[in-house]
């Protein structure tokens, strides 16, 4: 417990003195603002027909509309919601399945961690962002299945570095003082190994959160995202085949494009900052 206050102390020192942890965090919570407050701050339902095709920006819709007659700045702020949930849980999954298979690699060792890591080297050698867009046809175009086949395909080298890492803290003095006092193989990697992986973890989940939103963003631009709920990559999507390209809409095209890059640049600031910060030798350069 007191190593765990120790890390959360240590995390609270980053966002206070690092310039660039506090903008990735502001862009991170500006996106959080939009995502809880979309019910308030959307000017209409995104589904609902509010204005006519293609309205340029105006008082009455900021944004525009779309080619059925959408307010394209209501669907963008519903969108925050999805692309959020997308990289937040899948960042998760990702995580908590490369925490378990290195946990358990690092500290079992073995035959067991023999199976792991070759079960790790060949889910690793599978093309990502190809067998996700296959995955994702295959199971259908839902948000939880987009999730799922991140989840399930993201882990491998998170579950490397933990093994890496597992097996450094495996020998440390406070771990062989606990295994000499009779302390058991679940207490001791609950109670001081994994409180040892949070300055690991901890800027791995924040980048993983960046992946999920990019890669939700790249699958519904492909037109395999969740047509049931709006999002940034679902906005692009639309904007393409409908013709916003070639008619030169901006404001259908841009405004997503934005919030994309907006969203990546936060979680990409925070993520590097807190590695920089727990890492000694990016410190040092």
């Amino acid at each position: 417990m007191s190593l765990l206050k120790e890390r959360l102390g240590e995390l609270s020192y980053v966002m206070r003195h690092s310039r660039q942890a506090m903008l990735g965090l502001a862009l991170i919570l500006f996106l959080f603002v939009l995502a809880l407050g979309a019910g308030f701050l959307a000017p209409y339902n995104p589904k609902a027909l509010s204005g006519n095709p293609y309205e340029p920006p105006s008082h009455r819709h900021p944004l525009g509309t779309d080619d059925v007659g959408h307010d394209i700045l209501s669907q963008l702020i519903y969108g925050s919601r999805t692309s959020l949930l997308v990289g937040i849980l899948s960042a998760f999954g990702c995580i908590a399945i490369g925490v378990i298979v290195g946990l358990m690699a690092g500290y079992a060792g073995g035959l067991t961690d023999e199976l792991l890591m070759r079960l790790t080297d060949i889910v690793l050698v599978i093309p990502y962002i190809v067998f996700v867009i296959v995955l994702v046809a295959y199971l259908g175009p839902s948000i939880w299945n987009i999730i799922l086949s991140i989840s399930v395909l993201g882990w491998p080298s998170i579950a490397r570095m933990v093994r890496s890492h597992v097996l450094s803290l495996k020998s440390s003095l406070y771990v062989e003082a606990a295994r000499s006092m009779g302390a058991g193989g679940g207490y001791i990697m609950s109670k001081h190994i994994l409180p040892g992986l949070i300055p690991l973890i901890l800027p791995i989940y924040v980048l993983t959160v960046m992946d999920g939103i990019l890669t939700e963003a790249g699958l519904s631009f492909l037109g395999l995202g969740d047509p049931t709920r709006p999002s940034w990559g679902i906005l692009l999507y639309y904007a393409q085949i409908r013709g916003a390209f070639v008619r030169r809409l901006w404001w259908w095209v841009l405004p997503p494009g934005l919030m994309i890059t907006i969203a990546g640049l936060g979680f990409l600031l925070l993520g590097s900052s807190l590695e920089e910060y727990f890492n000694p030798r990016l410190r040092q350069r």
